[in-house]
């Protein structure tokens, strides 16, 4: 569809083109791997951004652009890092810009491919999880100094429970396809929480907790692992935007404790892995101790619970309006999603008290 060689040549890569390909799992955004003749010259990630999905795409890649400088600056600064790999890299197109505007209306940007690089969809020990921990509260420190105006936000409302709760209501109202009468267990479950679930907002509108620059997308395959499954770099920047911890915390706990898929339709596989939980805990307090409030540390472990709850949601609110947002594999796709989301936030329920030891065992380390 795309001359893609035409498209690289609007940027400043070094080498020479010789080949593009599709590369990665992603969704949102089309990506091509880009590899060029010479040994010695890097290779290339290429995307297109979806500009369906991110409405204000210039405001994106200057949120990434201030991002990954930062970041860059403070590994130049470390004596053993390796900035060409520890962060991710905007290639510049000849005019300077960060993304190349297409006739079509498509953007583009390039970054440096980070070579000997491994990642996860699944955490399969509590190592790995650690990694995941501390490479996310790594990115949370520092970017604690960033200079200058707030992010923007890249997607409005993105973790905002109460704008989710709203969409929930409106659409049970309409009821659009007739299957609300066929779900009141699962509206039951979302209701009897809903309050409970605005904690984090609630304290954030409080100023009890401190607004912070936050991934927003934290699942484990958007971490980078190096050849010896050491952390190494944290990607995937597009919903990087301001934000509480407790988001990046807490989505990262639902995707790395999970001992089934997202989709599990056999709830019985659907747990909270507490050896997960305290790996990625202790990795992220390593980083973090720190910088963190003593509020912040006290509702890490409530923002476990969130995630699954929020997505969930999510999945079920879709499921209600007749499957418009998320990719589904057959008709009962995106309620199978809500009820395995709703499982993880049981086991977590009943592990909640033993979640919250943990982290305080871990505060008292980090003192």
């Amino acid at each position: 569809m795309f001359e893609l060689k035409k498209i690289c040549s609007r940027f400043r890569i070094t080498g020479t083109f010789k080949t593009a390909y599709p590369y990665g799992s992603g969704h949102i955004n089309d990506t091509y791997k880009i590899d060029t003749v010479e040994e010695e010259a890097h290779d290339y990630i290429l995307q297109r951004v979806n500009h369906q999905v991110f409405k204000n795409v210039p405001g994106l890649m200057d949120n990434i652009d201030r991002v990954t400088r930062h970041i860059r600056s403070k590994l130049e600064a470390l004596p053993d890092a390796d900035p060409d790999r520890e962060t991710l890299t905007l290639v510049p197109t000849h005019s300077g810009e960060t993304y190349y505007l297409d006739g079509s209306g498509n953007y583009w940007r390039v970054y440096l491919f980070i070579r000997d690089n491994r990642s996860y969809d699944i955490v399969t020990s509590p190592d790995q999880a650690y990694q995941g921990g501390r490479m996310f509260g790594r990115f949370q420190a520092m970017l604690s100094d960033l200079p200058g105006d707030p992010l923007i936000e890249t997607i409005p409302n993105f973790h905002n429970i109460e704008w989710r709760l709203q969409l929930f209501e409106e659409a049970l109202r309409k009821d659009p396809v007739q299957r609300a009468l066929t779900i009141r267990e699962e509206i039951d479950f979302v209701k009897k929480r809903a309050e409970e679930m605005s904690t984090i907002l609630l304290l954030g509108r409080e100023k009890m907790i401190p607004e912070r620059i936050t991934h927003n997308d934290t699942k484990f395959n958007n971490v980078l692992l190096d050849e010896d499954d050491k952390g190494l770099c944290v990607i995937d920047l597009d919903t990087v935007m301001p934000g509480y911890v407790h988001y990046d915390f807490g989505d990262s706990i639902r995707t790395t404790t999970n001992t089934a898929a997202e989709d599990e339709k056999d709830l019985d596989k659907v747990e909270m892995d507490i050896r997960l939980f305290k790996a990625y805990s202790e990795g992220f307090l390593e980083e973090t101790r720190e910088m963190l409030t003593t509020t912040e540390i006290d509702y890490l472990a409530f923002a476990g619970k969130l995630f699954p709850y929020i997505i969930g949601l999510r999945f079920l609110t879709d499921y209600i309006e007749g499957d418009h947002y998320f990719k589904i594999k057959h008709e009962h796709h995106n309620l199978q999603r809500a009820r395995s989301q709703f499982k993880l936030l049981r086991s977590m329920e009943r592990q909640f008290q033993e979640m919250r030891q943990i982290i305080e065992k871990l505060r008292k380390r980090s003192k």
